[in-house]
């Protein structure tokens, strides 16, 4: 693999260290190699200590020595390969082409790797567990914090949320849970927080003014800065007093994350779990469709996997394939989208067992604050 580890979740997972720049990560015969610049060497010698790192400068003094014009990674990987008798590589799928490109014409021959290079990440140890708990409690102190400016806020002229005498918005909420959780050392990006119409459309971050007496979504997905594990969670709120119509969608995802829990447990096929929530949302008149040019309804996954991606295997949704196995931790978050009422959508994150899932989420679920 040829990435930086900050953004490419399979060398984190196989250095178990942060570098910033790109860098080569190689198994040869069972064993781990780095190469590295002279900047960070030293660094994963003592943080990857299961990793023998090789100087990248030291190959490249030896390839100028040589008479060679180039000493970026290929030549530089052509040296360390050919000096142990090695013609080929398995790489990942998104393995840069154009140094692909090079080792093919250096006559190293490329394979990619078909499904998931690392196949053992969507197990998770007891290790990767706590990781992920981790995170999942700096993302809980970002809900908390989110809860408490919603409380503290003042219901002003046409409903409009006012807080410390200014208008709420979608914009300083997400403020300030991202501030919460960077005090508590993590990263969020892309926080959720979605009021009204706004949350029917499952991915939109929100803007402009909060309101009382209509849902707002909160999906909050920080990674932690040490590990680089995530924590994903999502809880609906009224400021003031919900509407019948809105008490009712909120119950009824309720109930539907409460069968999807019930349907998580190692065996169960991924897109069972799926189907038992949409087939129970239909049973209660909730439809799924297109209307007035709009998806409503039920329209995304169940759930997915999480861990050092925010969305990996396994996915839980109606064209998802394979069953699920002791050990992945996967979300659990059904939510219902209708442009009358606005959006609701509920969040935990669950560990994959033989008895069924274990919620490591313990953030409460209240809908009227």
């Amino acid at each position: 693999m040829v990435a930086d580890s900050e953004h490419d979740a399979n060398v984190l997972y196989a250095v178990g260290a942060f570098v910033s720049d790109p860098f080569i990560y190689l198994r040869l015969r069972g064993r781990n190699y780095v190469v590295l610049s002279d900047l960070e060497i030293d660094r994963l010698r003592k943080e990857a200590p299961h990793c023998h790192a090789l100087s990248l400068s030291h190959y490249q003094q030896r390839l100028r020595k040589s008479g060679a014009r180039a000493t970026g990674f290929a030549p530089v990987l052509q040296m360390i390969l050919r000096g142990r008798k090695v013609r080929g590589v398995v790489v990942p799928h998104n393995f840069p082409l154009g140094l692909a490109e090079e080792l093919r014409k250096l006559r190293i021959h490329v394979r990619p790797k078909s499904g998931h290079f690392f196949p053992e990440r969507e197990l998770k140890t007891p290790a990767e567990v706590k990781k992920i708990s981790a995170a999942l409690m700096m993302a809980e102190v970002g809900m908390a914090e989110a809860m408490q400016a919603l409380r503290l806020a003042k219901i002003g002229r046409g409903s409009q949320l006012i807080y410390h005498g200014v208008p709420l918005t979608s914009e300083k909420l997400r403020a300030i849970i991202d501030t919460a959780i960077l005090q508590s050392s993590g990263l969020a990006a892309n926080t959720i927080v979605a009021g009204g119409k706004q949350g029917c459309d499952p991915h939109e971050r929100g803007y402009g003014p909060l309101r009382a007496n209509e849902p707002i979504i909160v999906d909050i997905f920080p990674r932690s800065q040490k590990t680089g594990y995530f924590g994903d969670i999502t809880r609906t709120v009224v400021r003031g007093r919900a509407s019948d119509g809105v008490r009712r969608l909120y119950d009824t995802v309720f109930r539907g994350q409460q069968i999807g829990f019930k349907k998580v447990r190692a065996g169960t096929r991924t897109n069972d779990v799926h189907k038992a929530v949409l087939e129970f949302f239909e049973q209660q008149g909730y439809k799924t469709g297109k209307r007035n040019g709009r998806m409503e309804g039920f329209f995304h996954g169940t759930g997915h996997g999480l861990g050092l991606e925010i969305h990996e295997a396994p996915r839980m949704g109606a064209t998802s394939t394979g069953k699920l196995k002791t050990g992945q931790v996967v979300t659990v978050e059904p939510g219902l989208y209708y442009p009358e009422l606005g959006g609701v959508r509920l969040e935990d994150v669950a560990l994959v067992t033989n008895n069924g899932a274990r919620n490591l989420t313990r953030f409460e679920k209240v809908l009227e604050i």
